[in-house]
């Protein structure tokens, strides 16, 4: 795709606070990687008077505009909509299409009235899974291995700390720790289920990249990695991740690796991991996650792994954060 140095506005015109229309724009900016988005939020929208502004800033450059609506009022969406078409300006009825789809089904019509969404049913065991992930991160087992729902394990630097943020993120209350050469690991991780571990594991020499920019953040460039016990040295970290394997096979957990995977592709292959070793060895147990939204990607092949590639931020690439 050949790209263009024009900007293309895309306008979020909600009654709301624009949030759904938001994710909406960047998912279709995600899509278009030639093209210069820009997100205009216009929240909270409930007059003509202010409805009439955003027309006014629309009229200024219509060539450059698109519009995506979620007022879900009649008439104000009605107004959205013609003053669009008078313009010759694009525009998404967001959600007209589902509440369109909603309506035929069930035979109901849709209330019209602003309705909060930001608080879901499951809004507080997403804070929890998030404040468990915190407070269980790198080895520090505050609240032990019974309640976490996920074990992530493997040597520093593989990404495992963002990894178990998002995954708290998306509900599932999870703890990693590290596995060091030469220091045994906590008791309560052998006696954890199996199901809840997956061990991650990285290419050695992204990993030494990775760890070399720690260093030099850290401002101990000058060690060269050998006055770090070797941490930035290529030769002792494949020692340290032969081992680190043997702890995986000891484990008998499955191993992922992190090397091309994007945060959330690495997520969504944890989670169907978990998901399928519980329901084989343990299918009474485990409470289901907090959300719906955990991501049911498949496994990735290779050309997934080079689409990822250089340009997208991998699971390690958000642990390189000193």
């Amino acid at each position: 795709m050949t790209a263009t140095t024009r900007v293309t506005d895309i306008h979020v015109v909600a009654d709301s606070t624009g949030d759904t229309g938001t994710r909406v724009a960047r998912a279709t900016q995600a899509q278009f990687p030639g093209h210069d988005v820009r997100v205009v939020r216009h929240p909270r929208l409930h007059t003509t008077q202010g409805l009439d502004d955003v027309v006014a800033q629309l009229r200024r450059d219509p060539a450059s505009a698109v519009v995506f609506c979620t007022v879900v009022d009649d008439a104000l969406r009605s107004r959205v909509l013609d003053a669009c078409a008078a313009l010759g300006v694009p525009c998404a009825d967001l959600l007209a299409p589902a509440l369109d789809a909603f309506s035929a089904r069930t035979g109901a019509q849709p209330a019209r009235v602003v309705q909060p969404v930001g608080l879901a049913a499951d809004y507080f065991d997403r804070i929890h899974a998030m404040e468990f992930a915190v407070a269980n991160d790198d080895g520090h087992l505050t609240d032990g291995l019974d309640e976490a729902q996920v074990v992530l394990v493997g040597a520093s630097r593989t990404g495992k700390t963002p990894l178990s943020m998002y995954l708290g993120y998306l509900g599932y209350p999870t703890a990693n720790i590290p596995l060091v050469p030469g220091v045994a690991p906590p008791p309560e991780l052998f006696a954890a289920e199996r199901w809840k571990v997956v061990g991650l594991t990285i290419d050695p020499e992204r990993l030494l990249e990775i760890r070399q920019r720690r260093v030099h953040a850290m401002g101990a460039a000058g060690h060269g990695g050998g006055g770090l016990g070797g941490y930035a040295d290529l030769a002792r970290i494949h020692d340290e991740l032969d081992e680190v394997s043997r702890l995986q096979r000891r484990l008998g957990c499955p191993v992922l690796d992190t090397t091309a995977l994007a945060l959330e592709e690495a997520a969504g292959r944890v989670v169907e991991l978990v998901t399928a070793r519980r329901r084989a060895l343990a299918p009474d147990d485990a409470p289901q996650p907090a959300g719906d939204d955990a991501p049911a990607t498949p496994q990735p092949g290779p050309a997934d792994r080079r689409r990822a590639g250089p340009s997208a931020a991998t699971a390690a690439d958000h642990e390189e954060q000193p």
